[in-house]
């Protein structure tokens, strides 16, 4: 694993809303698995604490999703996100709960996200591992330890839940990847252009 960069669910709102009276954002109720940079747990923090100010090394994953001609369906974030909204990622990212596995994770926020079930593929599958820390101005960071999962969809029905996902498109991956000025009117999510770059590397 590389370094790419500079290194329970809860129902209450952390203290820093309370004292402020702002409107609790629903990453306050959730927490994800701080790890190091081997990705060994460090137990739990809350999502929302995690992705501010300097930020909290965590346990992430991007799940890039194909079809049988070696297109990758690329997921635009819904206008509603916090950090990278309207951004075009490839395609789910999220953050397994404590416990979880990633591919588990993946299948969930795959049927979450775009209705896709695991009787639509056979071949979820772990590709690689790398750590990453970017920072989104006057939002927050991301500093995660990215697990790259790939699958390819036997069938390509989607569903996608409108509070997730603001918009599809299915490109070549070799395609995208050779000629970015072709898709400069895409801005890409950080995590995935790290992805791709280290799949063709």
């Amino acid at each position: 694993m590389s370094t790419e960069d500079a290194a329970s669910a809860e129902d209450e709102a952390t203290p820093a809303e309370e004292s402020s009276g702002s409107e609790v954002h629903k990453n306050a109720r959730k927490n994800v698995v701080a790890v190091d940079a081997d990705d060994e747990e460090q137990g739990v923090v809350n999502r929302l604490e995690a992705h501010m100010g300097e930020g909290v090394r965590h346990r992430a994953f991007t799940a890039l999703v194909f079809d049988g001609e070696g297109r990758i369906l690329l997921g635009q974030r819904a206008p509603g996100k916090r950090l990278w909204d309207t951004y075009w990622d490839g395609t789910v990212a999220s953050h397994p709960d404590q416990g979880q596995s990633q591919k588990g994770a993946t299948r969930v926020r795959l049927e979450e996200e775009l209705g896709v079930t695991p009787d639509q593929y056979d071949d979820l599958r772990v590709t690689d591992t790398f750590e990453y820390k970017r920072y989104y101005p006057n939002e927050g960071v991301e500093w995660e330890v990215c697990t790259v999962l790939k699958l390819t969809l036997d069938d390509i029905s989607l569903a996608p839940d409108e509070e997730e996902i603001g918009g599809l498109l299915w490109a070549d991956y070799e395609h995208l990847h050779d000629h970015p000025r072709y898709y400069r009117q895409l801005r890409f999510c950080p995590w995935f252009e790290i992805a791709m770059r280290r799949d063709f590397s």
